[in-house]
């Protein structure tokens, strides 16, 4: 059901689900990047180069990227610090809630920076307690050697991906309700094509535009948070909103 009526996606008894991509999504800056341009071995551009062409997965990509990180939790830690959410997070998150969106961020990341950049960035525990986090998992090992592990990865995913995020969209989707995916980069290519909505910025947006992938260009999550706000105020929305989609079997 593709499209970019977002009126549609209220319109029905059950609300949508929201997946949100992290880095250079929920984060404003590449959080990846950022760490390997600073603690990593300059190869990880040549390794970053094989996935871009389409060589390697991701989940390849990011193992043997961060096998060359040379950097203690201490100093990992420190310099995570200094990294901040998109303006319009908050924003995003009172909408979903108020409507009843239930949230899931899907990235290609790491847990072990999304969980403390939201704790830093988002001052209410609440607004984050029931976000599901679906990430890669990044581990000290020794002084400052790291080990990745991807929990996310189905057998059946013949993309390679780190965090296979289509297979996230379908498995957290119970009661067949929309879906909405914001996204930013290459990595995000796949959700787009699954999901029914589409918010896109920089090089998803660019590849979207290219394979007629219908979606909603924005810059920042405040924009997204407007644009659902709308869409949700201009519907009526059905009594029985939100309440789970049982079947009845008889007595």
């Amino acid at each position: 059901m593709k499209t970019t009526n977002l009126m549609s996606i209220f319109e029905g008894a059950v609300p949508p689900v929201l997946f949100l991509d992290f880095d250079g999504t929920l984060s404003k800056r590449d959080v990846i990047d950022a760490i390997l341009e600073k603690f990593a071995d300059e190869k990880w551009l040549e390794i970053e180069k094989e996935w871009v062409e389409g060589r390697i997965g991701s989940r390849e990509c990011l193992r043997r990227q961060f096998d060359l990180l040379r950097v203690t939790p201490f100093v990992l830690d420190g310099y995570l610090s200094e990294f901040e959410l998109d303006r319009g997070v908050v924003s995003l998150l009172d909408f979903c809630g108020k409507a009843g969106i239930p949230v899931h961020i899907v990235s290609d990341g790491f847990e072990y920076y999304i969980r403390r950049m939201l704790k830093k960035g988002i001052a209410d525990p609440e607004k984050t307690q029931n976000i599901g986090i679906w990430a890669n998992e990044l581990t000290p090992v020794g002084k400052d050697r790291w080990t990745t592990e991807f929990p996310h990865t189905p057998q059946v995913c013949g993309d390679g991906c780190a965090t296979c995020k289509p297979s996230v969209i379908a498995s957290e989707n119970l009661f067949a309700s929309p879906s909405i995916f914001v996204g930013d980069g290459l990595s995000d290519r796949f959700a787009a094509q699954a999901a029914d909505i589409v918010f896109a910025k920089h090089k998803l947006a660019d590849f979207c535009r290219t394979n007629e992938i219908a979606h909603e260009r924005y810059e920042d999550l405040g924009q997204v948070a407007e644009c659902l706000r709308r869409a949700y105020e201009s519907v009526s929305i059905p009594a029985n909103w939100g309440l789970p989609q049982l079947e009845l079997i008889p007595a």
